[in-house]
C-alpha cells in the first residue's frame, strides 16, 4: 500500500499543478444502481432526440469496459465561472461557453496528466474523458467525495458551487480511495425547480432532458423549435444557466483562472441586431474555437429568431 499512498499523493499534486480545482478518486466498480436509474430515464424518453445517450450502455456503467483491468476512477473538476458577465439585454449564452471549447482545453490537459503520471509511476493503462464518451461523470464525482447531485441534476460542491466541468481519468493504477459524499445539502430548497422556465426539473432529481432549454438550443437539430415553448426561453440563445444562477450554493462561486476560458468579447457585448446581421464567415472566424460551433451558424440564427419572436414557425 506504500506505493498506492505515494501514487495518490502524486495524482493529486499533478491535478493541482495542471489547474484542476478538485480531485477525487474512487474504486473502479460497476455502477449498478446508476445503471438502473439511467435505464428507467431512457425508457421514459427523457433524452429526446439525443439518441447517443442510448449507445454504449454497458460502457457507461462499467469502467472496465473502457479500460480493461481498471482499478481507479480519478475525477477532476475545473472551474468555469467567468470573471465577467454579459451586458444586460444581450442574447443569453450559458457561462460554460464564454471561452474556448472546454472539450479541447481539458482533453489536452488530461493527455498531459496521463503522460506525467506514466513518467513517474511507469507503464499504466488509462483513458481520459470529458463529456464526450460513455462515462457517468457526476456519479463518479459523488463516489469520490467531491459533492452531491442537486435537484437540478448538477454536481454541487459545498465549498465552491456547481459551475464546473467534470473530467474523468480511468486507469489500472491502484490508488487510495476517497470516501463517497453521502449527505444531501439541498434540503427542502426547490429554487431550481420553481425557476426552470420550461419545467424540465421534476421531483426526485429527475431532469426531463427533452424539455431543457439547453436541449432545444444545442442538441435539437430540427429546423423548428416546438411552438409550445413560445415565450419560455427567457432570452437564452445557447444553453441555459437558470437553475444554477438561482442555486444558493453558487453564492460561493469564484472567477476561474484558466486563460483559455477568458470570455470572447463578442459573447459579452453583441446585441440581438448584431447577432442577427452576423455573416456565417464572421461566425466561423470569431467562434471557431468556441462551444457555439456545435450549434453551427444556422442553429444560432434559428435560436435567435425564436427568442425574438417566440416561435420559428414563420422562419
Amino acid at each position: 500500500m506504500a506505493n498506492a499512498s505515494s501514487h495518490t499523493r502524486l495524482t493529486k499534486q499533478l491535478a493541482q499543478r495542471l489547474g484542476f480545482d478538485h480531485c477525487g478518486i474512487a474504486r473502479a466498480v460497476p455502477l449498478d444502481e446508476d445503471a438502473r436509474r439511467l435505464e428507467a430515464w431512457l425508457k421514459k424518453g427523457m433524452q429526446g432526440s439525443m439518441q447517443y445517450m442510448e449507445n454504449y450502455f454497458d460502457m457507461r456503467v462499467d469502467p472496465s469496459r473502457l479500460v480493461p483491468g481498471a482499478k481507479s476512477v480519478i475525477t477532476l473538476m475545473k472551474n468555469y465561472y467567468p470573471p465577467e458577465q454579459q451586458q444586460e439585454g444581450t442574447p443569453r449564452i450559458a457561462k460554460y461557453a464564454f471561452g474556448n471549447d472546454y472539450h479541447e482545453v481539458i482533453r489536452e490537459q488530461l493527455k498531459t496528466f496521463l503522460d506525467l503520471l506514466r513518467q513517474q509511476v511507469g507503464a499504466i493503462d488509462g483513458r481520459g474523458f470529458v463529456d464526450s464518451a460513455p462515462v457517468l461523470e457526476r456519479a463518479w464525482a459523488t463516489r469520490s467525495g467531491l459533492g452531491w447531485i442537486g435537484k437540478n441534476g448538477n454536481l454541487i460542491n459545498r465549498q465552491t458551487g456547481s459551475f464546473y466541468f467534470i473530467a474523468t481519468l480511468i486507469t489500472d493504477l491502484e490508488l487510495e480511495y476517497d470516501d463517497p459524499f453521502v449527505k444531501d445539502y439541498c434540503g427542502t430548497c426547490r429554487k431550481c425547480i420553481d425557476a426552470c422556465p420550461t419545467e424540465a426539473i421534476l421531483e426526485n432529481r429527475v431532469i426531463d432532458g427533452s424539455r431543457c432549454i439547453s436541449y432545444f438550443t444545442i442538441e435539437l437539430k430540427d429546423a423548428l423549435i416546438p411552438g409550445e415553448m413560445k415565450e419560455r426561453f427567457d432570452n437564452w440563445m445557447f444553453g441555459c444557466d437558470t437553475c444554477q444562477d438561482v442555486c444558493p450554493w453558487n453564492r460561493f462561486s469564484q472567477p476561474n483562472t484558466e486563460v483559455q476560458f477568458t470570455p470572447i468579447p463578442e459573447i459579452l457585448n453583441l446585441s440581438s441586431a448584431e447577432w442577427e446581421n452576423m455573416s456565417e464567415e464572421m461566425f466561423r472566424r470569431v467562434f471557431g474555437r468556441s462551444p457555439l460551433k456545435r450549434t453551427k451558424f444556422n442553429g444560432i440564427q434559428r435560436n435567435l429568431k425564436f427568442i425574438q419572436s417566440g416561435t420559428t414557425e414563420d422562419a
